[in-house]
Parts: structure tokens; C-alpha cells; sequence
């Protein structure tokens, strides 16, 4: 007699071989539901404005506007299925891209970054993305050794970073970035089409699917937020391993940072104010829960784009913001509350 082997469906996504028939999985799935939101936004929004919408221009705008958040949501996507919070990544960002452009602008003739070359521009990326790294190795350290709850670490970090961010240039924001970095990795592009800035979040979101999907750090990171204690008990070193959470969600503020400051060619201090509750939304729509071990990185993704169709195709159709921030938080409310009834259902089991 055979046994067909089930594999676990990973973060809401269906299994290898399971036992249950597709359509079951796909129903079961938060990928797939978040998936025709978005799908369906964008049907709607093309439909209302076929000559502005559906262009290839929009669509190429629309991917540079995400790629910062993006970026910041990968991270965070890791410290939510750790069932933790960072509240301090925008904070951080700006710290980061703070540290890069002074770095850049003291390197350089004069104190003007503006025909500063690669060398200089390299060492500027490299202070910024390490200071990003600082702020999340204080983060790790004060949550996972210190052991105080994330919400109320990443609250007072977030407001340390901003104000360290601001000291560092008396509360102004540094408008002069390297035309190089500004021409390349801000408005350059690849084969003429694809912007550079695009490829460098494609290139780190696949990176963090890849570590979180396919090796032994992912599935530590998802045994954590199951069950912490449980993965304590199973060998896992759940100290080092948050740490190490919160230094990666560090690095790729500061990565943000850098990507922030090479498109805006600025600073651009009160941007980014929101950018920790931004992530956070993203994270959340795309299906990884606030209660920890469930999520994915293709969900995150989508996550990232529903706000951002929405607040485009708004902006296109030409209704006030109010309206929009009122479809976010409704459309934010209604994913958590998803999350909710599918945790409950499986309890009940």
C-alpha cells in the first residue's frame, strides 16, 4: 500500500503534493486572494482610464515609485513572521541616507558631492548601508537579549535615528548627491527599458525569497514565530537568530537609504516619515500575519503594489487623497480581519 507524502504548505502558499485537490489549496491561499485584489484593481483602473492607465510609461513609473518600499518590506516581511514589529525602518532610512550623503559631500572638493566619481560615490554607499546595520544590530540586541518587546524598542529607535539623522546636517535636508549615482542608479536603465533602480529591489526581493523560502534561516525564521519556545526547545538559537533578523532588516533600510537618496538626488528628510507604517501595510496585505509564522515573499510583493495602484490609479481618475487613505485603511482592516477568520477556522480544527 502507497502513501502520498504531503508537503506543508508554506506561508498560505499550497504544498507539494498535497492530498487536497488544487482548487481547494488555491481557495485556502492568502497569496491567491490578495492576487485578484490586485489583478482587479488594475482591470478596473484601465477600464476608467484606458488612455493613461494601461501604458507602458505608468507601468515603468509605478515600479520605480515601489522599489524603495519594496526593499524596506523584504525586511520586514522577516521581523513579522518572527512575529515581531520595526517601527524605526523609515527613521532609519533617512539616518542612512543622511550618513551616505555626508560622507559623499565630505570626501569631496570643496564639500560639493555633485562631480564626486565612483570611488567616492562607493565609499558613501558603504557608510550609509553600515549605518543602517548599527541601527539594527541595536534593535536585535535590546530585543533579543534584553529581551524588551519589539514595539516598544523600535518606537524609541525610530525616534533616535530621525534625530540623529537631523543633527547630523541641523535639521536641512543635503541636496548635493554625485550626478553619477543620480544619472545611473536614479534615472539610469538597463537595455534602455528596465530603470537600474528596479533591478536592484528585484534583485534583493529574490535574494530574500531565496533565503527565506529555501534555507535553514527561513525555516528558523518561520519555527520562531510558530512557536518560540518550541523552536528554543528544538535546538534553534532563537537569541542569535533574532538578532540576526533585525541586523538584515538594518542593512536593507540602509540599502534604502542609498536607492532613496540616488533617485530623489536628495535626502528628502520628510519623505520618508511614514515609510515604517508604508512597510508594515505592504508586509500585512500580502498575507504574512501579525501573530507570526505565516508569510511570503511573493505576497509582500503584491502587498507592495496594492497601495501603489491604488494611490496611482486614484491620482489618475482624479479623486481627492482623503478618499485614498480611506480604501487603504479599509483595504489594510479587511486583510488583517482575513488573517483572523482563516487563523480561527484552522484552531477549530
Amino acid at each position: 500500500m502507497t502513501t502520498t507524502r504531503e508537503t506543508p504548505a508554506v506561508d498560505g502558499l499550497p504544498g507539494i503534493g498535497s492530498a487536497r485537490p488544487l482548487r481547494a489549496r488555491l481557495v485556502s491561499s492568502n497569496t491567491f486572494w490578495i492576487f485578484l485584489v490586485l489583478v482587479a484593481l488594475l482591470v478596473v483602473f484601465s477600464l476608467l482610464r484606458p488612455e493613461t492607465f494601461p501604458t507602458f510609461q505608468n507601468a515603468q513609473l509605478l515600479l520605480i515609485e515601489t522599489s524603495v518600499l519594496l526593499v524596506l518590506a523584504v525586511g520586514m516581511t522577516f521581523v513579522i513572521i518572527t512575529s515581531g514589529i520595526d517601527l524605526s525602518v523609515g527613521s532609519v532610512l533617512i539616518f542612512s541616507g543622511m550618513v551616505a550623503a555626508k560622507t559623499m559631500e565630505g570626501l569631496s572638493p570643496g564639500g560639493n558631492a555633485s562631480a564626486a566619481g565612483w570611488g567616492v560615490i562607493t565609499v558613501g554607499m558603504v557608510a550609509g548601508v553600515l549605518a543602517g546595520g548599527v541601527w539594527g544590530l541595536v534593535n536585535g540586541m535590546l530585543i533579543a537579549l534584553a529581551r524588551i518587546p519589539p514595539l516598544i524598542v523600535t518606537l524609541g529607535t525610530m525616534g533616535a535615528a530621525l534625530g540623529a539623522a537631523n543633527l547630523l546636517n541641523n535639521g536641512s535636508d543635503i541636496n548635493t548627491v554625485p550626478t553619477a549615482l543620480n544619472r545611473t542608479l536614479g534615472y539610469g536603465t538597463s537595455l534602455g527599458v528596465v530603470p537600474n533602480i528596479v533591478l536592484v529591489a528585484v534583485v534583493i526581493t529574490a535574494i530574500g525569497g531565496w533565503l527565506l523560502h529555501t534555507t535553514r534561516f527561513g525555516r528558523y525564521t518561520y519555527a520562531i514565530g510558530s512557536n518560540r519556545e518550541a523552536a528554543r526547545r528544538s535546538g534553534i538559537a532563537v537569541t542569535r537568530h533574532l538578532l540576526l533578523v533585525y541586523l538584515l532588516t538594518g542593512f536593507l533600510a540602509g540599502i534604502a537609504g542609498f536607492m532613496s537618496l540616488a533617485y530623489y538626488n536628495s535626502t528628502t528628510i520628510a519623505a520618508h516619515t511614514m515609510d515604517n507604517l508604508d512597510a508594515i501595510s505592504a508586509v500585512v496585505l500580502g498575507g504574512t500575519s501579525l501573530f507570526g509564522g505565516v508569510g511570503s515573499m511573493i505576497g509582500t510583493v503584491i502587498g507592495v503594489f496594492i497601495p501603489a495602484v491604488l494611490t496611482k490609479g486614484f491620482n489618475i481618475v482624479g479623486i481627492q487623497d482623503f478618499w485614498q487613505q480611506i480604501a487603504l485603511g479599509a483595504v489594510l482592516i479587511a486583510a488583517v480581519w482575513f488573517d483572523q477568520q482563516r487563523r480561527r477556522a484552522r484552531n477549530s480544527r
